[in-house]
């Protein structure tokens, strides 16, 4: 009795729909996954913890100077915020506005210097060999231990001879750098760019440098962007170093900030006003470079 086989164009027919099928059922199955209660809980208090402390800042900059101290203060905001940010603004012992200029360029100057030294330190540490790396670079790794305090009395002498003190530009030159920034590009670079990457480019002609900037720079991106954020906020809430060495005609925004408490009475209103003020531009960048970010995440995440 002889077996019937099917002909050749079913079978291969077939098998490719069976496999979009389970495919589909596959995708059809992750896709119709949904939270539970527990998980949309979990993210709401998440969310109200975040949420609260500048809807708290909000409600006392939007009083006056007895409503925190009122027993029974409104959870609905006042309506002083704008007098109250005004008076920030145009408060001479503040200068508010070169403040503001000053966060900005300081920040974006060392935000865009680390990212640059860092890829570049990455790179020859990830990708290059030579004598002592390892070594060189677990010594970059244990500067991180050492607290900056340690530093601020010989940095302010060294600056004080060099004429820098009250200029923005001893807040920007000792954080040009980066221990941290160097460790992270390391590892980045160390697993997203392959050996025979690089041995590709170079049998093609291209020197280190162009290398460099043709593969490395290029699948740096998406650690680059997260690095470069994380230091500019860093660098914009830096407090101690710039209100030692820099004086009040030309401080940073949290340095002038400082300033508005200086006296016998505190008026908390108009303190909270300019934290959220100085809060604004950060909440700015995390909006327009939130979606870049992620999306540079998940495409240096994705491979094939």
């Amino acid at each position: 009795m002889s077996i019937s086989t099917p002909p050749l164009a079913i079978v291969e027919e077939g098998i490719p729909n069976a496999k979009r099928s389970r495919r589909g059922a596959r995708t059809t199955k992750i896709r119709g996954v949904r939270a539970g209660f527990w998980v949309y809980m979990g993210l709401g208090v998440v969310a109200v913890s975040a949420i609260f402390p500048y809807y708290w800042s909000f409600l006392i900059g939007s009083g006056d100077s007895s409503t925190i101290n009122d027993p029974d203060m409104s959870w609905l905001p006042g309506g002083n915020f704008i007098p109250n940010a005004l008076s920030v603004m145009n408060d001479p012992a503040v200068n508010f506005w070169l403040a503001l200029w000053n966060s900005i360029f300081s920040s974006t100057v060392i935000a865009a210097s680390v990212v640059l030294f860092s890829t570049l330190a990455g790179w020859a540490f990830a990708k290059l060999r030579f004598r002592g790396g390892k070594w060189l670079l677990a010594f970059v790794v244990a500067t991180m231990a050492v607290p900056m305090q340690l530093g601020v009395v010989p940095l302010y002498i060294l600056f004080a001879d060099l004429g820098w003190t009250g200029n923005i530009g001893a807040v920007i030159v000792p954080a040009l750098t980066s221990a941290f920034g160097v460790f992270w590009m390391t590892q980045y670079l160390q697993q997203s760019v392959p050996d025979e990457l690089i041995e590709a480019a170079r049998v093609d002609g291209a020197s280190m440098i162009r290398t460099f900037w043709t593969v490395g720079a290029v699948a740096a991106r998406p650690a680059a962007a997260m690095l470069f954020l994380f230091t500019f906020v860093g660098a914009w809430n830096q407090f101690f170093w710039p209100f030692i060495v820099l004086d009040r005609q030309s401080p940073t925004l949290p340095v002038a900030l400082s300033l508005l408490q200086a006296n016998y009475f505190v008026d908390y209103s108009i303190v909270l006003a300019g934290v959220l003020l100085a809060t604004i531009p950060l909440l700015l960048l995390f909006a327009f470079a939130g979606k870049q970010l992620v999306s540079g995440i998940m495409a240096g995440a994705v491979k094939g």
